[in-house]
C-alpha cells in the first residue's frame, strides 16, 4: 500500500496493491492491520454505497457535527469521480482551504477524510458506483452541508450545472455555516 500526502494535515490518498492477470484483479481494499502500520486507526462501522447514473451528478459538501461527525474512506468501484474536501475545523491553518482528487475504479485510490472536513464529489462518467466507510452512523440531526458552489471557496468542479438533490441546493456557505462547526 503508498500513502500519499495532501496539503492537509491527516488527510491521505491511498493506493492498494493490485496484483492483475488475464483473469482480472485482485486487491484488499481494507486491512485494519495494515492501515494501522501506516497510522490510520479507525473502528469503521458502517458502510455506504451509491450510485450516480448520470455524468455530472454532484454529491455534497456534507458533514456531520459532533458528537456524530465522520471520518470517511472513500473508493469509486465503478466509474470515475472528481472528490473535493473543505477544511472546516476553526483555527486550523488551512481553514476554508480545497483541495480536489480523481478517483476511479481503474486507479483505484482511495481518500481518507477526517472529521472536520466538508465532503463531496462529482461524477465524471455514467453510472458511477461510490462506496465508503464510515467511523460513526449517519445522523439526521446533525448531518451539514456547505454549497458546492460558494462563491468565496472557488471550487474548480469538472461541470457548471450539474445534477443535484433538492438538499443539496439549499446548503449555506462556509461563512453562513461558520458558527455551527462541532467536531469533539
Amino acid at each position: 500500500m503508498k500513502i500519499i500526502k495532501t496539503k492537509f494535515e491527516d488527510v491521505v490518498v491511498i493506493e492498494p496493491k493490485v496484483f492483475g492477470d488475464h483473469r482480472g484483479f485482485f486487491t484488499e481494499s481494507y486491512n485494519k492491520e495494515l492501515f494501522v502500520q501506516h497510522d490510520i486507526d479507525m473502528d469503521f462501522i458502517q458502510d455506504n454505497h451509491s450510485l450516480s447514473q448520470q455524468s455530472g451528478t454532484l454529491r455534497g459538501m456534507h458533514y456531520q457535527l459532533a458528537p456524530k461527525a465522520q471520518t470517511k474512506l472513500v473508493r469509486v468501484t465503478r466509474g470515475a469521480i472528481y472528490d473535493v474536501i473543505i477544511d472546516i475545523r476553526k483555527g486550523s491553518p488551512t481553514y476554508g482551504q480545497w483541495q480536489g482528487f480523481i478517483l476511479s475504479a481503474d486507479n483505484k485510490r482511495q481518500l481518507l477524510v477526517p472529521k472536520g472536513f466538508a465532503h463531496g464529489f462529482c461524477t465524471l462518467v455514467e453510472n458511477t458506483e461510490v462506496q465508503y466507510k464510515v467511523d460513526e452512523l449517519y445522523s439526521p440531526e446533525h448531518d451539514r452541508g456547505i454549497a458546492w458552489n460558494d462563491p468565496a471557496l472557488k471550487i474548480d468542479w469538472p461541470v457548471n450545472e450539474p445534477v443535484l438533490s433538492e438538499k443539496d441546493t439549499k446548503h449555506p456557505t462556509l461563512a453562513e455555516a461558520d458558527n455551527n462547526f462541532e467536531w469533539e
